[in-house]
């Protein structure tokens, strides 16, 4: 089994984030990027497949800070190729992102045909999840979203997609396929930091320039504000009744009792 595994790189949360100064971006300066959590579960729900039905796994990302990093430790878990996108401008929209990859990854000799070509199902970054579907739809394949489970069975694939209150619904779906995964069957396993430092003495990662995505309709961001404090909440003191009564004049004036 052949398969393909989307990497992105997307802001840590736990940093403050800066707009940039076109007002239409994050500031990347100071930006922290980690990999895609998503990602990491398909990178995960990949190597799981290669163990118990062989292949290869291929890591496959757009050019970003630290993207060698991530790579490298995708080969140091188990990956048997890392290649880099160079060239797709960082800032690229959902769509647009999606049409470099569909350009770039037929236009890499080897990199297709894949029997399954996984992502994470969205990023903190792209809460729309449209790169996988897009893409799908660009290489003519089968889509199927929020997947926790993959069995591969007699060319076909049986995947179990999550639905809200932990129902998991099975699907039958024809390979070749593009999968956006929620959640791998086990966490992302813990690589070692001197794993990945013998995977980059020993492991190289192939680099190709990317395509010319195809003219597609697309959007543009207007405007990016961070959220402007106010002191709107009010603060109850006092003894419970007196908390109780002041609860009921609050309603009451907004007209709900």
């Amino acid at each position: 089994m052949k398969i393909l595994v989307l990497l992105k790189m997307v802001p840590d949360v736990v940093e403050e984030l800066e707009v940039a100064a076109d007002g239409k971006s994050l500031d990347l300066d100071f930006l922290r990027l980690i990999v895609n959590e998503s990602d990491d579960h398909a990178l995960e729900e990949a190597l799981i497949l290669k163990e118990r039905h062989g292949g290869t796994v291929t890591a496959v990302a757009l050019e970003a800070p630290d993207i060698d990093d991530v790579l490298f430790t995708a080969l140091a878990k188990g990956a048997d190729r890392a290649v880099k996108i160079e060239g797709a401008d960082q800032t690229l929209s959902t769509r647009d992102a999606a049409g470099v990859l569909a350009a770039t990854l037929p236009a890499v000799g080897d990199l297709l045909p894949a029997d399954l070509i996984l992502t994470g199902c969205q990023a903190i970054d792209d809460l729309d999840g449209f790169v996988a579907p897009l893409l799908a739809q660009a290489l003519g394949q089968p889509y199927l979203g929020l997947v926790a489970r993959v069995a591969p069975e007699n060319g076909k694939a049986v995947v179990a997609k999550e639905f809200a209150g932990g129902v998991l619904g099975e699907y039958e779906v024809s390979l070749p396929a593009v999968l956006g995964v929620q959640g791998a069957e086990k966490p992302p396993r813990y690589v070692p930091v001197a794993k990945v430092r013998a995977a980059m003495k020993s492991a190289e990662i192939e680099t190709v320039p990317a395509a010319p995505r195809p003219d597609a309709p697309s959007y543009e961001i207007g405007e990016m504000l961070k959220p402007e404090p106010v002191d709107r909440a009010e603060m109850l003191e006092g003894d419970p009744e007196a908390v109780a009564a002041r609860i009921c004049e609050i309603l009451s004036e907004r007209g709900l009792l």
